[in-house]
């Protein structure tokens, strides 16, 4: 096997045990009943979101330290260093700009009083 398909194959299988978990409707705000309607859709949805963004960062945390461990391990190679370093650069930006997003967004929910309830959807009227 080539290093490339491990690489490839290791991060498949973390995530596919990260979010087995979800899959398994073992988080915590999940509707036990399934999704019945489109206010339970959007709950699914939402509990999805709110479980994978602490994922990605965790991600993006492990993937700097890999490229920590490259540049350190490139010893007197100075394109391997070079690369070790670019990696680590892409990999500090990507942890600041989910942050920074992600704390953004939080200070426009608390600025402007917005929870995080979904709104009741309007039920279709019937015939009696």
């Amino acid at each position: 096997m080539n290093k490339k398909f491990s690489v490839k194959m290791a991060i498949v299988g973390t995530l596919a045990s990260a979010m087995s978990p979800f899959i398994a409707l073992a988080q915590a705000g999940a509707p036990p009943a399934g999704v019945t309607d489109v206010e339970s859709l959007f709950s699914y949805i939402h509990a999805f979101f709110n479980s994978s963004i602490p994922i990605l960062i965790s991600m993006a945390v492990l993937y700097f330290v890999w490229s920590v461990f490259r540049y350190v391990g490139a010893g007197d190679n100075p394109e391997k260093r070079a690369e070790g370093a670019k990696l680590m650069v892409y990999a500090v930006v990507s942890i600041f700009v989910m942050v920074s997003v992600w704390g953004l967004v939080n200070i426009l929910v608390n600025t402007f009083g917005l929870s995080n309830v979904i709104p009741p959807f309007p039920k279709v009227p019937t015939i009696p």
